[in-house]
Parts: structure tokens; sequence; C-alpha cells
């Protein structure tokens, strides 16, 4: 069955052309399914009875049916694991801020092949990439519920579960779609791309023309130091990173940001934020100092305060702007990879129960 979803608008129309229906059809469809976000057949009631029966016996709409939520107690941010057709878990969060920001961050893959030790996707390993459409339907979900409370989807973060340039062309067709008037209609410079790093894929995606926010997970600013933590370094180092993601602030003038976990007594010392600083002085970029969110999998903590003061004030002296993230959903294990791995764990101790 076609997810609808998975459907460009160009899709949409070959798909009313082989089905002889006016071309129109298809923009009335578009309509339904990303401006009134509709989750019935029946709810297209501009579509002829017999066009909405066979929609309903030829193609569906999304996927993702919900297996889990949890709502922090600590900030405004909701958690979901969604279970696709295939049985895999993905993850999506969606974070309320006090200055309005809607932000939902989405997963691109079940799993991740990228291995950072710390991550609780990475321990899990690779599952398969998201279609687009699995993609977008995250958001759609999202920006549904907000609509229902008077309020609007205003972000998106491509930071879920995944490495969203190792499932590149589906990741670009979400981000259009993402950003399509006739779609959600989320403005580029309000979606923000996570990656570990991969060099040839950074370069490529400056070449899109797109005004998208780029994030690069460094946390280490020597090879050997970055290798321990993210295996990907060995094949892509931190020169080569750091010349693809000057490449990417050349082609599309925007500023780079690098996500840095803060872990007590491994990469938070003045040393570490010297190293840094004197890596990236001169580059359009910035540092987003995260405390470290712990995982069942790492043994590292995350920075005290004062540690973490003193990183960024020494980024300071070498010109280096940063912010320190609030760690939000703490209590709901919001981190990427946890609710599943939680969730996984209830179900195999059910079935050696039973």
């Amino acid at each position: 069955m076609t997810n609808l979803y998975d459907l460009s608008d160009d899709d949409l129309k070959a798909l009313f052309a082989r089905w002889e229906m006016p071309a129109f059809r298809a923009k009335q469809v578009s309509e339904w399914l990303y401006k009134h976000k509709v989750t019935t057949f029946e709810a297209m009631t501009n579509l002829p009875k017999a066009l909405r029966e066979r929609l309903a016996a030829e193609t569906r709409l999304g996927v993702l049916a919900q297996a889990a939520e949890q709502h922090s107690a600590e900030s405004a941010t909701t958690k979901r694991l969604y279970r696709l057709p295939d049985n895999q878990l993905i993850e999506s969060v969606l974070m309320e801020y006090e200055d309005g920001r809607r932000t939902a961050c989405i997963s691109t893959q079940a799993g991740c092949a990228m291995g950072c030790v710390f991550c609780a996707t990475g321990q899990m390993g690779f599952a398969r990439h998201l279609t687009d459409g699995e993609i977008v339907e995250q958001a759609l979900h999202f920006a549904r519920l907000l609509e229902s409370e008077g309020d609007r989807l205003s972000n998106i973060v491509l930071m879920g579960m995944g490495e969203p340039l190792h499932n590149y062309e589906n990741t670009l067709r979400a981000i259009r779609r993402l950003n399509d008037p006739n779609g959600l209609n989320i403005g580029q410079r309000h979606i923000t791309l996570s990656t570990v790093g991969l060099v040839p894929e950074i370069r490529r995606f400056a070449e899109e023309a797109l005004q998208v926010g780029l994030a690069i997970s460094l946390h280490a600013a020597t090879d050997s130091e970055r290798s321990a933590l993210l295996p990907i370094n060995r094949r892509y180092p931190i020169r080569a990173v750091i010349e693809a993601a000057a490449y990417y602030v050349q082609r599309t003038g925007r500023r780079v940001t690098f996500e840095w976990a803060l872990i007590r007594g491994e990469n938070d010392t003045v040393e570490q934020a010297e190293k840094l600083g004197a890596l990236l002085q001169g580059l359009l970029c910035h540092v987003n100092l995260i405390p470290l969110n712990p995982t069942n999998g790492y043994n590292g903590a995350p920075s005290d305060p004062l540690r973490v003061d003193a990183f960024q004030a020494t980024l300071s002296r070498y010109g280096v702007s940063s912010t320190v993230r609030v760690r939000r959903g703490i209590d709901i294990q919001a981190g990427c990879g946890q609710l599943k791995t939680e969730v996984l764990r209830r179900e195999r101790r059910r079935l050696s129960i039973n």
C-alpha cells in the first residue's frame, strides 16, 4: 500500500494521472494532508466518494503507530515512540519554549550505524533508513497536536535517531516537504540538520542552495580523543570536518554550529576548551555546549556548572561564541534512543515471564 506521505506533489500528480483523474485532485489531496492534516479519507469532503474509497483501498495516511508517550514533569517536553509496519521503533520529541518556539526533534533512521559511545541509539546499532514520508510524518503528528491547542510547530531539528546525511536522499526530500508552502511550511532557517561529520555529504549538502542550519557533533578537539567517542572520526578526522564546515559557510553564508557534549573530567577542562578555541578561531561558527545526557551503556557523567562556566569563558577568549543548552526531558529519558531501549527491555522482560 502506498504511503501518501512518501509522495511529492509530482508523485501525487502522476498517481492521479494513472488513475485518469484530473490534476487538481492531487492538489486537493495535498491540502488535506498538510494544510488540514486530516487522519481519515472520509474527512476529504471535496473529493468524490468513489475516489475516497479508492484512496482508502490502495493508499494509506501514514504508517506511524504510537507505542509510548511520556511527558516531562520538569519541562514542557513530550517524547513519543512510534512502531513502524516492520516492527522497528523510532522516537520523536516535542519541546515547547517560553519564547514561543515549538520544536520537533525527529528521527531519520531506525537505529544508527555511527556507533557514538555515549548515545543510546548508537549503542543499539543500525536497522534501516526511514523513508521521507516516515520522517515528515513525525513532524506532522506534533503539528497536528499543537494546532488542536491553538498553537503551531515553528522549528524542526533532525537530531533524533540516526545520522541524517547517511540517509541523504530521503532526508533531503523530507526537508523540502517540511519547507514547502504546500507542505508543512516550516522556514528553512527554522530547520536544523545534525551530523557526526560525514565530510563528502557535508560538502554535497553545501551545494543544495538551502538555508537550513548545520550542526556538527564534535565533542573533542584532537583526533585520538574524538575517535574514542565517535568512531567515524577514523574515517573523517577533525581537520577534514573543519574544512568541510568552512566550505559550508563559504557556500551558504550561514554560521555552523558545533555540538559539544560536556563529559565530566574528560572533555570539560580548560585545556580542552583552549584546544577547541584554537581549532575554531576565525570560523563563522557557534558552539552548543551540552551537559551529557547519561545512558545505561556509558559511564560518563555531565559536567558541573563551574566547569561549564570555565569552559565557556575560555572559548570566549578565542572569540568563539557559545551557549549552554538547557537539559530537557531528563526525567523522561528524552535523549536519543533511551525510550526505545526502555520499551524493548520491558517487552523482553514480559516475554521471558510469559
